[in-house]
C-alpha cells in the first residue's frame, strides 16, 4: 500500500512566486493592485494610484468588484447549464474590465489573478470567462488576437484542475534605499 507524495508548501509557493516573477513589472503592480482592490486588504487608492486618472481607474475597479463575493458563492460545482448564467455574466463582466485595462498581458496572467481574487474552485471556468471577455469588441483586434493566442491548447481543453488553493499572494513592496 503506497501513499501519494504531494509536494510541500514551500516549493508550491516558490513556483508561484516564480511564475509572478515572470510577468511584466505592470503586470506584476496590477496584480497586486487588483489584489489590493479585490481582497480589500488596504486602501488602493493612497498606495497605489500616482495621478487622478489612476485613481479613477481603481474606483472603477472597485465598483466592478463589488460583484466578487457573489460570484465566490456562485461558482458552480458541476457543469449543470441553470447554475452559469447567474456565475459567468459577472466573472466575464469583471474578465472583460480586467483586460480592458491593458496590463494583464497572457491567459497566465489573468488566471493567475482570478485563483486568487476567487480561490481555486473558479479554475475550470477561466478558460471560459477569458476566451469571452477576450473576444468582446471593446478591446482593439489586435490586442483580442493577442490574448486569445496565449491561451494553450492544454489550459483550454484540461481535463481536470487542482483544488489546491494558491499559497502566494504578492503585495505592496517598499522600496529600500541602497546606502540604508
Amino acid at each position: 500500500m503506497g501513499t501519494r507524495m504531494q509536494p510541500a508548501a514551500g516549493a508550491m509557493a516558490l513556483a508561484e512566486m516564480k511564475e509572478f516573477a515572470g510577468f511584466t513589472s505592470s503586470t506584476q503592480r496590477y496584480i497586486r493592485r487588483s489584489l489590493d482592490v479585490g481582497l480589500d486588504r488596504r486602501d488602493a487608492i493612497r498606495l497605489w494610484s500616482r495621478d487622478m486618472v489612476e485613481a479613477a481607474s481603481i474606483r472603477a475597479q472597485r465598483h466592478v468588484y463589488d460583484r466578487l463575493g457573489a460570484v465566490r458563492r456562485l461558482v458552480p460545482d458541476d457543469s449543470g447549464l441553470d447554475a452559469i448564467e447567474p456565475f459567468m455574466a459577472p466573472l466575464v463582466s469583471m474578465s472583460a474590465f480586467d483586460l480592458g485595462q491593458g496590463r494583464l498581458d497572457n491567459f497566465a496572467s489573468y488566471r493567475f489573478l482570478y485563483e486568487r481574487l476567487i480561490g481555486p474552485t473558479v479554475r475550470p471556468w477561466l478558460p471560459g470567462a477569458f476566451c469571452a471577455a477576450a473576444a468582446l469588441p471593446h478591446l482593439h483586434p489586435d490586442k483580442r488576437r493577442i490574448l486569445l493566442q496565449s491561451i494553450s491548447e492544454a489550459a483550454a481543453t484540461a481535463a481536470g484542475w487542482s483544488s489546491r488553493a494558491p499559497s502566494f499572494f504578492p503585495e505592496w513592496v517598499d522600496k529600500i534605499e541602497g546606502n540604508a
